[in-house]
């Protein structure tokens, strides 16, 4: 397949984030893919296995824990992520194939112009979750070396001080080990650390930028309803080819929407316990003037609340653009339209009142509104919080 410059401005950081992951829609699903997905999935259950014995025996204070139990969350949802984009690999397929497609059939600036506005959109989510989970990444494993130990004396060499530094994250607890190794364990880790960002935001990016795609294949049906001339003695076969059009564009929305349901709802829900928990966690390194945890608290709370933003931003946009097709109908001169031709633009209006939303567990809208009621009910919990700790001081 050769790209042209718009399909490589759409698709190619997804592409560079997803392709070692092995879920890269555009691929050749042959073994040395299946081989990338497992050894990723096996990384990531090999350091969520560390974090629970870190969490149930290891030695470390409350906050270690804490970030123990955060990291864990996210290499649940990287696991069930690259599971769900790998069992549901042909639903991105059709998808991501009709994006080439619908790239290969640009005829105008104004088309162009639309579909290069929503791959902007696309990048812009892809660079934000991105940048916050590398930068959580980092924190995450230079904590332990910048905060030190009160134990370390200044005269003592650096390689010496190393061997004495607690490694960012395992179950071993505060056991010396030696300087080399120690340096081997933080570097492994880093790497996974990175691994488990490319894996939750990569597919989260993968997913938005071809569902922004969808959005502005509805916003240039809508274009093509209000100016479609109603008078014209083809209307029949240009009418039938906009209905098929948004009946395509709606099946697609469908298969996207099957592919994140399960996955969307315990994003929802590990999100809702991980903001609170953090968020406890950020008033604590409030009230001990803690720089280095309030850095790492806020840079993993950005993170989080980015993530369901643009989940609900994109679940809301996706809703409005299905919606708006009625409305650019009913713009349009459909009163000139034969009355067997009236008849379909009723079924059109009606299939537009019943837009495809996303849907966590299938049953939970996410949008806009849920995602402010999820931070109402977070921030509620917090301010309880506060005010038990404040109580207790």
């Amino acid at each position: 397949m050769s790209w042209n410059d718009d399909v490589a401005y759409a698709m190619t950081p997804f592409k560079l984030l997803t392709l070692p992951l092995g879920v890269w829609p555009l691929q050749k699903y042959n073994t040395f893919s299946l081989v990338r997905s497992i050894t990723c999935g096996f990384s990531l259950t090999v350091m969520m296995i560390m974090l629970f014995l870190e969490i149930i025996f290891g030695s470390s204070d409350a906050y270690i824990k804490l970030d123990a139990f955060v990291i864990m969350f996210c290499n649940v949802l990287c696991v069930l992520k690259l599971l769900s984009f790998r069992l549901y690999a042909d639903n991105l397929i059709r998808n991501y194939s009709s994006a080439v497609n619908d790239y290969s059939t640009i005829d105008t600036e104004e088309k162009r112009t639309i579909m290069r506005q929503h791959a902007f959109m696309g990048r812009m989510i892809c660079y934000s979750i991105i940048f916050f989970a590398y930068l959580a990444s980092s924190i995450f494993t230079l904590a332990p070396m910048m905060t030190g130990d009160e134990d370390i004396h200044i005269n003592v060499s650096i390689k010496n001080q190393a061997a004495k530094l607690p490694v960012p994250i395992t179950f071993l607890g505060d056991l010396q080990i030696p300087t080399g190794l120690y340096f081997v364990i933080s570097t492994v880790q880093y790497f996974i650390l990175l691994l488990t960002g490319t894996s939750n935001c990569g597919n989260d990016s993968l997913f938005l930028g071809i569902a922004l795609h969808i959005c502005g294949q509805l916003e240039l049906l809508k274009i093509e309803f209000i100016n479609c001339d109603m008078k014209n003695k083809n209307i029949n076969e240009d009418f039938s080819t906009m209905a098929l059009r948004h009946c395509y564009l709606i099946k697609h929305a469908e298969l996207l929407a099957d592919v994140i349901s399960f996955v969307l709802l315990v994003q929802v829900m590990s999100s809702c316990l991980i903001f609170s928990l953090v968020g406890f966690q950020f008033i604590l390194a409030l009230k001990s003037h803690d720089v280095l945890m309030l850095t790492k608290t806020a840079t993993v709370m950005s993170a989080l609340l980015l993530q369901m933003f643009f989940y609900s931003f994109v679940g809301d946009y996706l809703k409005c653009q299905m919606e708006e097709v009625a409305c650019s109908i009913y713009s349009s001169n459909w009163y000139y339209l034969p009355t067997r031709l009236m008849r379909n633009v009723l079924f059109v209006i009606a299939r537009s009142q019943q837009p495809i939303q996303l849907l966590a567990g299938r049953f939970f809208v996410v949008n806009i509104k849920t995602y402010m009621a999820i931070l109402k009910s977070s921030l509620s919990y917090l301010s309880v919080l506060r005010v038990m700790v404040e109580s207790n001081t």
